[in-house]
């Protein structure tokens, strides 16, 4: 038997046996570290299975994933916090899970849970402010989430405005948010305002040299985004520059909707026009004295960029059909075409 081992290739093929075990029982040994526990997905579920109890997270702001982890896990949610803290870390998504209280189901697999994280079905007392909604819009929201009609509007008095700017209406940037529970009205508003400001200063409405002030720019913005579709946007940033121009009043509808508090009519009466107030464009010369709505950010942009022509008419004459002209004429045949089609009722569809 000795001599049998002395041979070279008998050697190097028990050297070669002795490595593959010793290679084999580390990466067994590697294996049974990383598996960590998760329980089955939804879809995994068997046929028929009763549904999933449900529970709430309270995710306070700026919890890191693995505090979002220790969460789920005491929650019953997740087998193992380490698993939806590997989950999240290789899902770029993760850093959207929004603050604020969450219904999510229990015992499901980490892939499921941070899904549940990022639906915003799911989060209570969500506030979405969508582009153009005016604040009258948002404060019922505020109030569904938790605070009182009172704490909300004094938030909205008392909230910190940047230096130029002496109305909030305009500075609550659309989007969707949700705020940790015991966050004050005023905590909650000055967020959205600050937002806001971070928006304006990033579509450039701050910049020196411009012809408006930050707030008159706001305030086209806001009409901008009320009078027209996206890619209308640059187009009426220049009617209303070359209207103010010539000392034109600026005669939009969108001011007295304002005014009335009145959404979802494309015609506007005569009688409407005469309203008394401020922000009526057909009796009063310039801008209103401040936004009409809370504007997005492609209507922010628009307000500094607009697209160079001689228009001073815009009139859409069908849905997404929103024709400009310097002339009068084609104006009112324009207005013939629009009022015909309004009592066809093509824009009701």
């Amino acid at each position: 038997m000795k001599k049998l081992l002395q041979l070279p290739l008998i050697r190097v093929a028990i050297a070669l046996f002795s490595a593959f075990l010793i290679t084999a029982s580390l990466h067994e040994i590697r294996a049974s570290r990383d598996v960590v526990p998760d329980f089955a997905c939804t879809l995994e579920l068997a046929p028929g299975k009763s549904p999933l109890k449900e529970t709430t997270i309270d995710i306070p702001a700026g919890a890191t994933g693995s505090q979002v982890a220790q969460l789920l896990l005491k929650a019953g949610v997740v087998a193992s916090s380490e698993i939806y803290f590997r989950t999240a870390v290789a899902d770029p998504r993760s850093v959207r899970v929004a603050p604020g209280i969450h219904l999510i189901q229990k015992r499901i697999c980490a892939k499921d849970a941070l899904e549940q994280l990022l639906d915003s079905d799911r989060i209570a007392g969500l506030i979405n402010i969508s582009e153009g909604m005016w604040i009258s819009e948002i404060i019922p929201q505020m109030v569904a989430a938790g605070w009182s009609r009172t704490e909300v509007q004094k938030a909205l008095s008392d909230v910190v405005k940047p230096e130029g700017f002496s109305k909030t209406e305009g500075l609550l940037f659309p989007a969707q948010y949700s705020f940790a529970r015991g966050t004050t009205a005023l905590a909650a508003v000055q967020m959205m305002v600050d937002r806001g400001v971070s928006e304006v200063k990033k579509a450039g409405l701050d910049k020196a040299g411009l012809k408006f002030s930050p707030q008159e720019l706001l305030t086209i913005a806001s009409l901008i985004q009320a009078e027209g579709n996206y890619e209308d946007f640059t187009r009426i940033s220049q009617v209303i520059r070359n209207r103010l121009t010539k000392g034109m009043p600026l005669q939009f509808d969108s001011t007295v909707h304002y005014v009335k508090q009145s959404r979802g009519s494309v015609f506007l009466s005569t009688q409407s026009t005469l309203v008394n107030s401020p922000y009526n464009t057909y009796r009063r010369y310039g801008l209103p004295p401040g936004p009409i709505n809370n504007p997005g950010s492609t209507a922010l942009l628009a307000a500094v960029n607009p697209t160079p022509g001689d228009w001073i008419f815009f009139i859409t004459v069908a849905p997404f059909d929103t024709r400009f002209t310097s002339d009068i004429t084609q104006f009112n045949e324009w207005k013939v075409l629009y009022k015909k089609n309004l009592r066809a009722g093509v824009f009701d569809k």
